[in-house]
């Protein structure tokens, strides 16, 4: 004989969580959401303060130019006065220097989300050495100038990141590793510079220091297009790898854990990254750590969710921006804006070394 199961008197089992509270998957939809509407926020107000500051390096210096004509001036109407000193002094001034940053912003992000390490700059590991070591070789004893030395800079930067990779690859490409040999090679780049620059005559001298300085002065719409050029085809390339460069942040095998080929997107964001900073760098000079710090006052500000391609890229440009900004007008004297970004990059490199030595760390 069998018995049938019967179902236990009394009340029936209630919930142990109260009506109207949020379950668990609740709780972390509404944090992205809220996460999300924080970035958007920051990168519309990144992008508003990039506008304003061009804005402003249109209206302001010797002479006071009234919003009116600068607008004038952009729509190609002949105003007396602004149409030279906007249309071709502050102009491709201002857009170069937008221009400039957002690759550097991107380059520099780029190689520390990819190595996993704030030291992992252009400014650091030779790029920015190698094309200012041939910007030098060019000026000082080929008597070049103008889109040559350019040429000489883009190939140097290229020539450099493909050494220190080959260089630093053993089974694949350890961050502390390529970071330790992209300092050396730094230190003998920069050697080369010094020697070349000590055969210079004074006026190639000049050119060269003006030039590895990082300056914005006597900017043109010639400097200005390749930069454009290169911000098109490499910037979204860069872009729509955001997804496969989180995976790498995660390391190599759990990047390929989740499908992402490792090797080949490195190679990808590298020649990428290093192409920007290489056209950046051959427009302006080597304007110094932008590329370093644009990602960490990215992150900072937006939060360590989401790609940060582009609040880099737009606090790159506000980086460099501000600095030709102040040093046009904030001191006695006028200086280029690597002096600025110098003065501003130096300490923040000396304080990320001694907290990483603090904690134990490695680079």
């Amino acid at each position: 004989m069998t018995g049938t199961l019967t179902p236990p008197s009394g009340p029936a089992p209630t919930s142990t969580v109260p009506s109207g509270t949020p379950t668990a998957v609740e709780r972390v939809a509404a944090s992205r959401i809220r996460r999300g509407r924080r970035r958007r926020l920051v990168i519309a107000l990144l992008a508003t303060l990039v506008v304003v500051l061009l804005a402003v390096t249109l209206m302001v210096g010797r002479t006071f130019y009234a919003p009116a004509d600068v607008v004038g001036v952009i729509l190609g109407q002949d105003v007396p006065g602004a149409s030279f000193t906007v249309g071709r002094l502050r102009l491709p001034r201002a857009v170069l220097a937008a221009l400039a940053g957002i690759c550097f912003g991107l380059g520099g992000v780029t190689f520390q989300t990819m190595l996993r390490n704030p030291l992992a700059s252009p400014d650091i590991i030779g790029i920015s050495s190698g094309a200012s070591a041939a910007a030098a070789f060019a000026i000082v004893l080929l008597g070049l100038g103008g889109a040559q030395v350019s040429v000489f800079a883009v190939a140097a930067g290229l020539g450099v990141a493909v050494l220190i990779y080959v260089l630093s690859y053993r089974g694949g490409v350890a961050g502390t590793r390529l970071i330790l040999i992209g300092i050396g090679v730094a230190a003998m780049l920069d050697s080369v510079t010094s020697y070349v620059l000590s055969k210079a005559p004074q006026w190639e001298l000049q050119e060269a220091m003006r030039w590895l300085t990082g300056s914005l002065n006597g900017a043109a719409w010639d400097d200005v297009v390749p930069v454009v050029i290169a911000l098109a085809v490499l910037g979204p390339a860069l872009v729509g790898q955001a997804r496969n460069l989180a995976g790498l942040q995660l390391g190599d095998d759990a990047a390929s854990a989740l499908g992402v080929r490792v090797e080949r997107t490195r190679i990808v964001l590298v020649v990428a990254a290093v192409g920007l900073i290489a056209f950046a760098t051959a427009a302006t000079g080597p304007i110094a750590f932008v590329a370093f710090l644009a990602g960490p006052i990215a992150a900072r500000i937006t939060g360590p969710h989401g790609s940060p391609l582009v609040p880099a890229a737009l606090v790159g440009a506000l980086l460099v921006l501000v600095a030709d900004l102040a040093g046009q007008f904030a001191f006695g004297t006028r200086y280029p804006v690597g002096v600025v970004t110098g003065a501003l990059g130096a300490p923040y490199l000396i304080y990320l070394i001694i907290r990483t030595n603090r904690t134990g760390g490695s680079l």
